[in-house]
């Protein structure tokens, strides 16, 4: 995981309120959410679905390649957001 200037990670896990509902296997990771908010991982059986934007864009088996995913996705985002495509 990558450190922002401030020291904490850049993935946060995002919050549930009964935790132990999406519990397939103990000691999986509840799955993450990226600070602007665009990017989500969540458990959904043995696997991890991708969400970007409220969509449904991959499903990896484990976390460690849910990360990966998201942390490629994120660099070709920010290669190909220009300032026009904001304005129009």
């Amino acid at each position: 995981m990558t450190l922002d200037k401030t020291g904490t990670t850049k993935f946060q896990k995002p919050f549930v309120p009964h935790s132990s509902l999406l519990d397939n296997n103990p000691g999986d990771p509840e799955g993450f959410v990226s600070k602007d908010g665009v990017f989500a991982a969540v458990p959904c059986g043995k696997a991890f679905i991708i969400i970007h934007n409220g969509k449904q864009v991959h499903q990896c088996k484990t976390y460690k390649q849910s990360l990966a995913y998201i942390k490629k996705l994120s660099k070709i985002n920010k290669k190909t957001n220009s300032p026009l495509e904001k304005i129009l």
